[in-house]
């Protein structure tokens, strides 16, 4: 009932009601395809740099970096260029960060300004929906009228056409319009953890990162320094008996 309800309306709207069809299918099938490529990036961000700092924290950089690549996302990423990039100094990992966002973004962005125009290319289709519909009921009735016997079926039908094509379309548009919000949030909030991610790994790496790593030489120069001394220490001597 639903279906043949819907080839009615279709039909009914004319041909340009088959075009605003057109453009919300491909306008939906966009942003199912957005929506299942963001939540795949999205990761619990503190948790995911609890645990790689752990793992810094035991020296097991190899092992980090390997967490980073099986890990899905741009915030994984991003951690990893800093991961790579941190021995080369602070300004040095900075830019290798920067640069990583730089390559996300545009594909977190990605097909979302396709599915704005759609929006706004929805109710100019409806627009020329009504005035082809309103065209042809005015010709309809202007022929009715010149073979002597008014008729308004024909242009009722017309203004009926404009009117579905002009309800299309701005439905159409209202559905673009709150996809398109939607999924920029989610963006947003992808750029945000970006951010975070790779801001507070740079000041563990530069700062506690590093730190620890000074004191453990420290440590291992004083227990060097700390062994031909204990070594040279005269043998305490037995009298005889």
């Amino acid at each position: 009932m639903d279906s043949v309800l819907d080839a009615s309306l279709l039909a009914q709207g004319g041909p340009i009601m088959w075009l605003l069809f057109l453009v919300s299918l491909i306008g939906f099938t966009m942003f199912v395809e957005r929506l299942l490529f963001l939540h795949r990036g999205q990761i619990r961000t503190n948790d995911f740099l609890a645990g790689l700092k752990n793992l810094l924290r035991k020296r097991r950089l190899i092992e980090a970096v390997t967490v980073c690549e099986e890990t899905p996302g741009p915030v994984a990423n991003v951690v990893k260029a800093a991961l790579l990039h941190f021995h080369e100094g602070e300004e040095r990992c900075r830019l290798a960060i920067q640069g990583a966002a730089m390559v996300e973004v545009p594909m977190l962005e990605r097909r979302l300004g396709t599915i704005g125009a759609l929006g706004r290319l929805a109710p100019l289709l409806g627009l020329l929906g009504t005035l082809i519909g309103l065209m042809e009921g005015l010709n309809a009735a202007g022929e009715s009228a010149s073979a002597g016997y008014p008729t308004y079926g024909q242009m009722l039908a017309g203004i009926g056409e404009a009117l579905y094509t002009s309800a299309a379309g701005l439905a159409v548009m209202m559905m673009a319009m709150l996809a398109h919000h939607f999924l920029y949030g989610r963006i947003r909030a992808l750029v945000y953890d970006m951010e975070y991610a790779g801001h507070d790994l740079l000041q563990f790496l530069m700062h506690d990162y590093e730190q620890a790593e000074v004191d453990e030489t420290v440590h291992q120069e004083g227990t060097k320094a700390a062994e031909p001394r204990t070594s040279q220490q005269p043998a305490p001597s037995t009298s005889a008996s």
